[in-house]
C-alpha cells in the first residue's frame, strides 16, 4: 500500500472562541463514534502493518516447529 501523500489543510484565520470550541466538540464526538464503531478494524490493521516484536514468528532462538534450539 503506497503512503498517502500529507492532508493539507486550510483553516480560517479568526474564528471565535466559541466556533473553535464547537468544533472540538463535534470532531470529538465524530472520533468517538467512528472508534467504537471501527476499533477492532483499526487494530487489526494496525498489528498487521505494525507487529509486536512478540507477534513475530521469527525468532532465531526457536526452531521451524517452533520449539527451543
Amino acid at each position: 500500500m503506497q503512503k498517502q501523500p500529507p492532508l493539507r489543510l486550510s483553516f480560517p484565520p479568526h474564528l471565535s472562541d466559541e466556533a473553535a470550541y464547537e468544533i472540538f466538540e463535534f470532531l470529538d464526538a465524530l472520533t468517538l463514534a467512528f472508534e467504537q464503531r471501527y476499533l477492532g478494524q483499526i487494530l487489526r490493521h494496525q498489528r498487521a502493518i505494525h507487529p509486536r516484536p512478540s507477534e513475530l514468528s521469527n525468532r532465531p532462538w526457536e526452531d521451524d516447529d517452533g520449539g527451543a534450539l
